[in-house]
């Protein structure tokens, strides 16, 4: 049975919930409508996080983003939608969503939101020589 596009985010157990780590996710294909012209809008995502519990499971993440294809949607406003749908899924430590929206009428986009868990506090960062 093919692949259908759906809002569901499944999850799975973090397999090293003690320690901080980072997780990055690349997700060049997103696709949305403009709300005014109808026209689609592309943009690559960029997904970071330091999972608490539990991550977010990579095919449920695609069918995901793939349900926005025939949505219309500002860009400022779909990049938060997806943010907050994501730390309602997973509540990560930190979250960060950065979605780079290509040209349209000379004009480039990029939307970063982030989500911070009011407890958790980010470890030094660390220079090497």
């Amino acid at each position: 049975m093919p692949s259908q596009p759906s809002k569901e985010l499944e999850t799975f157990d973090n397999p090293q919930p003690e320690r901080d780590y980072s997780i990055r996710i690349r997700i060049p294909e997103f696709t949305c409508l403009c709300p005014k012209t109808g026209q689609p809008d592309f943009a690559e995502l960029h997904l970071e996080y330091v999972p608490d519990r539990l991550c977010v499971e990579l095919k449920a993440l695609k069918m995901y983003v793939w349900s926005f294809r025939d949505e219309g949607a500002f860009h400022e406003a779909v990049t938060n939608r997806i943010l907050d749908d994501l730390v309602a899924a997973t509540r990560p430590r930190f979250m960060r969503l950065t979605a780079d929206f290509n040209v349209r009428g000379g004009i480039y986009t990029s939307v970063v939101a982030e989500y911070r868990d009011p407890d958790w506090q980010a470890a030094q960062a660390v220079k090497l020589p």
